[in-house]
């Protein structure tokens, strides 16, 4: 039998990733019955949920109003993706400095590859090159915090990427020349971690993360 636990951790995770993806857009009201019915779960791992996300900074609440998904003003985005820039920028660095295992660099070699690829192949954006993209990107970052072996630096990572538009599983703001952009931006990285040069790891990864911020601020001012 599941737990009532494991139910929570479960839903937290659809919602978390809902809201960071912009399947539940700001302003939205998740009313308990609801999604008790939607995810078919009872009320409680979806109270638990709730307050998860509320107390990690994703929703607001107030009293006889409930809660709702927050808006976050384009100056704590840009505050966010600084503070990524930073702590990635040290991740690269630190993996630069101690070396890629052969398994990492198995890793990153395979997303590149599917990564170029797919945009090689692609004439056109659509959800099937988002969801590749999404998923080799997150390779490629995941992997270098691994292999930079500080958890508590990837920790502090983590807690940059709790705002939308922010993570980098969402790259929905880029047209597909800003994808291959980026993608030959991560190929530059990582033959800077191959080479073994800290300083150079660190300073195309800040690059890297700023080039985002520029691209989904950009973005995000023209949807507002």
């Amino acid at each position: 039998m599941i737990s009532n636990a494991t139910r929570s951790l479960s839903v937290t995770d659809h919602l978390r990733e809902s809201i960071l993806s912009g399947g539940l857009p700001a302003g939205t009201k998740l009313q308990e019955v609801r999604l008790s019915e939607e995810l078919g779960v009872s009320r409680t791992p979806i109270r638990a949920a709730l307050q998860t996300l509320s107390a990690a900074g994703l929703l607001d609440y107030a009293p006889n109003r409930g809660y709702v998904v927050r808006e976050f003003p384009i100056s704590e985005l840009v505050d966010a993706y600084e503070i990524r820039g930073a702590l990635e920028g040290l991740a690269a660095r630190f993996t630069a400095e101690r070396g890629l295992g052969d398994n990492q660099r198995l890793v990153i070699g395979q997303s590149l590859t599917k990564g170029r690829d797919i945009l090689t192949a692609s004439d056109l954006m659509n959800d099937h090159v988002l969801a590749i993209i999404g998923e080799t990107n997150a390779s490629f970052h995941d992997t270098i915090m691994e292999a930079s072996l500080n958890r508590l630096l990837s920790q502090m990572a983590q807690m940059s990427f709790q705002i939308p538009r922010v993570s980098n599983r969402n790259i929905i703001a880029f047209s597909l020349d800003e994808l291959r952009q980026r993608h030959d931006e991560h190929y530059l990285i990582y033959e800077a971690l191959l080479a073994r040069s800290a300083t150079k790891a660190e300073t195309l990864m800040r690059d890297h993360v700023a080039s985002i911020k520029f691209a989904a601020v950009r973005a995000l001012r023209e949807t507002r």
